[in-house]
């Protein structure tokens, strides 16, 4: 297949979420009411990065699962985002919901899984893989169905799609175990795990050691530090630090899934991983700068 006709769809799959965010006014107030702003949004971190690459207008297979009243509504919202959604039923738990408390850069999540919790990666098909040239894991699946996603990862490179992957939580990470985690993603290409995500793996503090020691694991790794940008490690070169791009923060929500999603849009096209984190880096601005994880 020459490069002009390669495929540049990238398939995601996981969780599909209903966040409620809150912003308190004010100091919380134990016993009594805080005035807060609070912003149902759909969420998820897979389907948010879904989302940002269809509104970056790449084309995008989402699979993931939902309650059943909610199979329709979900349907809609995703497609409506330039995604191809492939969304099974479940009809004994609802989607999944968390509560986001903001404060800040930083937040408090209180998170119910939902029909998450049945959702296998199983069902992301030999057939999406093969029409698509990325396939992008996030860490929630590792830790839901570890078996399940080292075999889809395996199905990806038996079809030639490279796989990248987002950590998505420190705490998750710990609890899952980290030898773990590294072996159930080791066929994997691409990293861009956070400062917090980062010093988890590997036990280091410093950023750049911490992107050097994952890139003896990763062809290419996007370590993200909040507003103090990115570094990038690619193909056994030397860190380069991408500078972050200044904007408000409203809420931090899904800074790390329109990363992931900026950079895949434009290394599926590119293959350039410094130019990736680059728009990664552009795109999150956009992100953090309104309240959800979504585009609006």
């Amino acid at each position: 297949m020459s490069e002009s006709t390669a495929p540049k769809r990238i398939v995601t799959f996981g969780d599909v979420i209903e966040d409620v965010v809150v912003v308190p006014q004010g100091p919380v107030r134990a016993d009594t009411d805080t005035i807060s702003t609070i912003s149902p949004t759909p969420g998820g971190s897979a389907a948010n990065t879904a989302a940002w690459l269809g509104e970056l207008g790449v084309g995008v297979d989402f699979v993931g699962r939902v309650g059943a009243d909610d199979v329709e509504r979900h349907t809609r919202i995703l497609t409506d985002a330039g995604v191809t959604p492939h969304l099974s039923i479940d009809h004994e738990l609802p989607t999944g919901r968390i509560v986001i408390i903001v404060d800040g850069n930083t937040r408090t999540m209180y998170t119910d899984k939902g029909a998450n919790a049945n959702f296998s990666p199983d069902e992301v098909t030999d057939e999406l893989l093969a029409g698509a040239a990325l396939v992008h894991v996030g860490g929630y699946s590792v830790m839901n169905a570890p078996d399940a996603v080292q075999g889809l990862i395996a199905r990806a490179e038996a079809h030639g799609t490279v796989v990248s992957v987002d950590p998505s939580s420190a705490g998750f990470l710990t609890d899952f175990g980290i030898e773990r985690f590294l072996e159930v993603v080791a066929g994997a290409s691409i990293l861009m795990p956070n400062l917090d995500e980062g010093r988890v793996l590997t036990g280091l503090d410093d950023p750049e050691a911490i992107a050097i020691a994952l890139a003896e694991r990763f062809t290419t790794v996007a370590l993200t530090l909040a507003d103090e940008g990115v570094l990038v490690v690619d193909a056994g070169g030397e860190p380069v630090r991408v500078p972050a791009v200044a904007t408000t923060l409203l809420d931090p929500t899904g800074a790390g899934d329109s990363f992931s999603a900026g950079f895949l849009a434009e290394w599926v096209e590119s293959g350039d991983a410094v130019a990736a984190a680059q728009v990664g880096a552009r795109v999150s601005a956009r992100a953090v700068a309104t309240i959800g994880a979504r585009p609006v």
